[in-house]
């Protein structure tokens, strides 16, 4: 389906797909540098429809303009232009005619990927090989399909990850946790899982927690787990350096059994994060894993903790490389600075000639989190014997295998609404299906009318959780006025109302690489007025959520791809040859479409996703115009590892005609 001719001079290759002829990769339109510390490679675009090269913020689709993206992990809030807290340096391009490519680069140095109105890309790394996969796909779809042939095919979730998700920095005891979680249920708000932030540790170190605003945290758990309902805690990597000897087993038996990343001079690196000076695990040594566990079963044993939220992983330091700065040479001073944000590679984290078991962090800097996320799954198995659910904020290619992403600490602003939906629409083609954003915004104040059109859009990320910052008003559903916590309340038994077929979609994801939350061009690749969509998506092939991302309005524009689409709540049908609608958007309302052709499997919505699988199931048959529809379901047990691999579960394809 492809041919491949080399290019004496100039040197390069030439890629093109048989079927249209059409040039996918040209290099000789410069030179190939191929030195230790920099390796740089440019190739021709056939379009300007360019995606993914996470992680950013920014459009789903990519301006050229001169526009370079840098892929260094790093801790700040989500800002446009910045390198952020993960590295994917993967991209999709969208050529003339609906066909579809992919390009993937497997290596984890710094990078610059600068993108060129010619239209071109040159890749810039300071390590590692060039390492190319390219995927042919020809359709979207099976180009993400074919990369995750590659890296891994997403974790199946439990069913309780797909429910709501309630959280905020600074409840300040459990008792305060304790409250929140009764008003919701007092409410008859929908709500799976509750979850505490670092306010729940005891002087902020991992594994601990506070013996007095805490003190009735087991019994916390331990109501959730009698409602059927879940709950989360933070774990960060940094772990406490200074308790006194024998007093913080974490600590002393990490570096008994010499677990930590090191300075060149070989003494664990120290850094800074919320308990003060701290070393950092390197989880590039299997040892560690071990180490990790064992803490976790200590926890565990007073806490029955359900998932694990881990933060700071990128990693995080307070402080530039470590308390005694960075040492002179290549590593931290390499001869090319790609355009990292803070202009030096141990910019808020270690340095980057730090030594770990497996390489130098030079080269392992951005598997940080994944390396972590594989730790915790593998011990969360061990410990609980189920599917394990972690959201990461650190990634790296493969990081669906292992956990979910949120996407950082964004702020209560309606722009950071808008900008979630790229967010995640960019991590369905990394391959992390399961991801979201704070829902009504984590920094700043949030405001009812943003907090309702916020739960309204987040009731349809793939991962929904309200999250909130300290010493900022609640901004959980129960604190709102009687209209604004009803129509919270009705957008999330809309969802549960729905969890067999989002639960479906996944299975797909696990299965073969479908993506769940899903851009339009995906189901229309020949209609270019899709190939900028990125305020509308889709959930499957079939429904189409169109939010409303402004203040003061009661009608929202939105975009209905050609077909006969009805209205989710009515059934009424639009027949549209592919234009912008305006829709009708009260506050109290989410306009969703579902696409003719399309079976929706529902379920009458309770409380928490276990009550709603004993509810009857109910059918949505959206007829095409020839009459026919079709869907799936995917029903298992909910929380079971491997239910597919060992045939336990329960497969319907539905068809009308």
């Amino acid at each position: 389906i492809y041919s491949l001719d080399f290019s004496q001079d100039p040197f390069g290759v030439l890629l093109r797909r048989k079927t249209t002829g059409t040039v996918l990769l040209n290099t000789t339109v410069a030179p190939l540098i191929f030195a230790d510390q920099f390796l740089q490679i440019s190739t021709l675009l056939p379009s300007q429809f360019l995606y993914g090269l996470g992680e950013h913020r920014g459009s789903l689709l990519h301006s050229l303009d001169w526009n370079t993206l840098t892929l260094w992990a790093r801790d700040v809030p989500p800002t446009e232009s910045f390198n952020l807290y993960g590295a994917h340096p993967f991209y999709l391009l969208m050529e003339e005619g609906g066909d579809a490519h992919g390009v993937f680069l497997l290596n984890s140095n710094a990078m610059e990927v600068a993108l060129q109105p010619a239209p071109g890309l040159t890749w810039r790394t300071i390590g590692g090989v060039l390492d190319f996969y390219i995927f042919l796909g020809p359709d979207p779809n099976m180009v993400i399909q074919q990369y995750q042939q590659v890296i891994g095919f997403p974790a199946m979730p439990p069913l309780w990850a797909l429910g709501f998700h309630l959280c905020r920095w600074g409840y300040g005891s459990s008792n305060e946790t304790w409250q929140t979680v009764r008003a919701m249920r007092n409410y008859q708000i929908p709500q799976d899982a509750q979850w505490n932030d670092i306010d729940y540790m005891d002087g902020y170190r991992d594994f601990t927690f506070d013996p007095q605003k805490f003190a009735s945290l087991p019994s916390l758990v331990e109501d959730l787990h009698k409602h059927r309902q879940h709950y989360v805690m933070i774990l960060d990597p940094g772990i406490s350096s200074t308790r006194p000897h024998g007093s913080y087993w974490p600590f002393d038996e990490g570096l008994r059994r010499g677990l930590f990343l090191n300075t060149t001079q070989g003494q664990p690196l120290i850094g800074q994060v919320w308990p003060g000076f701290t070393a950092f695990p390197d989880f590039s040594n299997p040892d560690t894993h071990q180490w990790w566990l064992e803490n976790l079963q200590r926890v565990h044993a007073h806490v029955p903790f359900d998932g694990l939220w881990i933060d700071m992983n990128e990693p995080s330091n307070f402080m530039d490389g470590s308390e005694d700065g960075c040492p002179p040479g290549e590593l931290d001073s390499p001869p090319y600075m790609p355009a990292v944000l803070g202009e030096s590679l141990f910019a808020k984290t270690v340095c980057a000639s730090a030594k770990q078991k497996a390489s130098v962090h030079y080269n392992l800097h951005n598997l940080y989190g994944l390396m972590e996320a594989k730790a915790t799954a593998s011990a969360l198995i061990r410990i609980r014997g189920k599917r394990p659910f972690i959201i990461s904020r650190s990634t790296f290619p493969s990081q669906g295998r292992y956990s979910g992403h949120w996407l950082g600490d964004n702020r209560s602003q309606w722009k950071d609404m808008y900008y979630s939906i790229p967010g995640l629409l960019s991590f369905s083609l990394f391959g992390i299906p399961l991801v979201g954003a704070d829902i009504c915004g984590f920094s700043g104040s949030t405001s009812e009318e943003l907090c309702t059109r916020w739960m309204q859009l987040g009731a349809f990320y793939p991962f929904a959780r309200n999250h909130n910052t300290q010493n900022e008003k609640a901004q959980d559903p129960t604190v709102f006025s009687p209209a604004a916590r009803t129509a919270m309340k009705d957008v999330l038994l809309i969802r549960y109302s729905l969890l067999p077929f989002l639960y479906t979609l996944f299975h797909r994801a696990h299965l073969q690489g479908d993506t769940v939350a899903r851009p339009l061009f995906f189901e229309f690749p020949r209609d270019s007025a899709t190939l900028g969509l990125d305020r509308q998506f889709l959930w499957g092939r079939g429904l189409l959520v169109t939010p409303v991302l402004e203040p003061g309005v009661n009608s929202v524009t939105g975009y209905v791809p050609r077909g006969v689409w009805y209205d989710f709540y009515t059934g009424s049908s639009v027949n549209s040859s592919g234009e912008m609608l305006n829709m009708l958007a009260p506050l109290e309302h989410l306009n969703l479409h579902v696409r003719e052709g399309s079976i929706l499997p529902t379920q009458k919505p309770g409380t928490t996703s276990e009550v709603t699988r004993g509810n009857p199931l109910l059918l949505i048959v959206a007829l095409s115009q020839s009459a026919t529809a079709w869907g799936d379901l995917f029903w298992d047990d909910g929380e079971s590892l491997d239910t597919f691999e060992r045939g336990s579960y329960f497969y319907l394809v539905f068809n009308a005609t």
